[in-house]
């Protein structure tokens, strides 16, 4: 293989492997530290939380939230939604037992229903624009296929030239040492 090429394929296939791998942190190894991953779907939290962008949620204590803190919670069993907390109802019966009212920076009205304090998944910490996009269009059809076709022939491109041509060229011949020749004649 043309040794040009080759120098030009290695810094390109090191750059796609890099990126590949900075992807796999931000959309999945942050789980090790205990981080959630959602992908902002609407404008309800603009400009604190754009679409498209990427939210990064921990963990939380429902007793430490105050009014003004944004929380991430199931809305229903299908939807997970971002908005802040507007008001803190304490049951009187059970202290223990705390509900929010929520509301999008941007909604002109509160959220219809009270926030029951285990639907709550915990507050944002930080967020990366533009790269919910690529998370949301990964994992769902017709982006997971395409991820794994280009997967699939990236490895194929990394791999298959090195099988084909040996340095000097020579196309699919294996090299035979002396040191091989030798024991098959024992």
């Amino acid at each position: 293989m043309n040794k040009t090429f080759k120098k030009i394929w290695n810094a390109v296939s090191t750059l796609i492997v890099a990126i590949i791998v900075a992807l796999a942190i931000l959309l999945v190894g942050v789980r090790l530290v205990g981080l959630q991953v959602f992908t902002v779907l609407s404008g309800s939290m603009e400009p604190t939380y754009h679409v498209g962008s990427l939210i990064y949620v921990k963990d939380v204590d429902y007793k430490e939230l105050e009014v003004g803190d944004p929380v991430t919670f199931m809305l229903n069993k299908n939807t997970v939604a971002t908005h802040r907390i507007i008001e803190i109802l304490v049951d009187e019966n059970d202290p223990d037992t705390i509900s929010f009212f929520t509301k999008g920076d941007t909604n002109d009205t509160p959220d219809g229903n009270a926030l029951h304090y285990k639907d709550i998944i915990g507050t944002p910490v930080f967020t990366i624009p533009y790269l919910g996009y690529v998370s949301h269009y990964i994992q769902n059809p017709p982006g997971t296929y395409i991820a794994i076709t280009l997967a699939a022939i990236f490895v194929a491109l990394t791999f298959v030239p090195e099988l084909l041509f040996s340095d000097d060229g020579k196309r699919g011949k294996k090299k035979i040492s002396t040191e091989d020749k030798t024991s098959d004649k024992k």
